[in-house]
């Protein structure tokens, strides 16, 4: 009976990954992430009144007060991953280069959660709803009918930002999977075109609507019936897209820093792990320049 050769590819397939180039779309503080545990961002006080044809003299003299908001640096770390000595010389392929870009991929995908739920707003005056036609709920466990994201949404958002003296530079919008198929579902043959025209693959923008880059990421955030980030999924949950101006959110994300055993005498092989240093909020106390827009329940 003959000998059946195996063949082994010299490559592994590893897991995908969402997105996060979006992260680069804010105020950058990386420069502060060795230098303490907690950032602040000072926050101007109001202007000095003006006054057409002064009559009284002397004029007032008054104090500007200033205030600051704060955000702590979290730090990340992964678990350490053991490589044992025969992995290293028997396999067709490099475990230790997989493991350690899959692993750097994985601490960063996490990092880029955490700078969405410290974006998104969660009071009302901040945030609007989808007005499309009935679709399925997509998030995880979320049953029932929703509103569609259309470009009346991003309309409703330019408007917003309009009137708050938002600069139309530097708008950007996250949308997930679902909401993105939903908004190109929404434009015309002519929108489409013109959308897709102004995408900007290096940047990671997908089109150019209304004033906003459209960047997209598998899952965005799911928020509660209250408009908080779910810390549990539930039936009720609504699909949410941030819109943001780059100078209203601010990030801190340091280098990623690995870890090395080599050769342990104890593990008979390598151990390896990551850490990065990572923050953010948004600038303003007004909320001004960010938006959350929320699926819609259909009643």
């Amino acid at each position: 009976m003959a000998v059946q050769k195996e063949i082994w590819l010299s490559s592994i397939v590893g897991l995908l990954f969402a997105q996060n180039s979006f992260m680069a779309k804010a105020f950058n503080a990386d420069e502060y992430v060795n230098q303490g545990k907690t950032v602040h961002i000072p926050q101007a006080g109001a202007p000095s009144g003006v006054k057409k044809n002064r009559a009284e003299l002397p004029a007032s003299v008054k104090q500007r007060k200033d205030s600051d908001l704060t955000f702590v640096l979290d730090e990340y770390t992964t678990d350490p991953v053991h490589i044992p000595h025969a992995d290293t010389v028997e396999l067709s392929y490099d475990k230790r280069e997989s493991i350690l870009r899959q692993d750097k991929l994985k601490l960063l995908d996490e990092v880029a959660k955490s700078f969405i739920a410290a974006w998104l707003p969660t009071d009302a005056e901040c945030t609007l709803k989808t007005t499309g036609r009935a679709v399925d709920a997509h998030t995880p466990s979320a049953t029932g009918k929703r509103k569609a994201f259309t470009a009346d949404d991003v309309l409703a958002a330019m408007t917003a930002f309009n009137a708050a003296d938002i600069p139309q530079e530097g708008r950007y919008l996250l949308l997930d999977a679902q909401m993105y198929s939903q908004l190109l579902a929404s434009l015309t043959k002519t929108e489409g075109m013109a959308f897709l025209a102004c995408a900007d693959a290096v940047n990671g923008v997908v089109g150019k609507l209304h004033s906003f880059n459209v960047m997209l990421r598998s899952t965005v955030a799911a928020v509660d019936a209250d408009g908080a980030l779910v810390a549990e999924a539930a039936a009720t949950d609504c699909a949410a897209a941030l819109a943001w101006h780059e100078q209203s959110v601010c990030r801190a994300l340091g280098e990623v820093k690995m870890y090395s055993n080599e050769d342990d005498p104890t593990y008979y092989g390598d151990i390896y792990s990551f850490l990065v240093r990572a923050g953010g909020r948004r600038m303003r106390n007004d909320g001004a320049g960010v938006l959350a827009i929320v699926q819609d329940t259909v009643e």
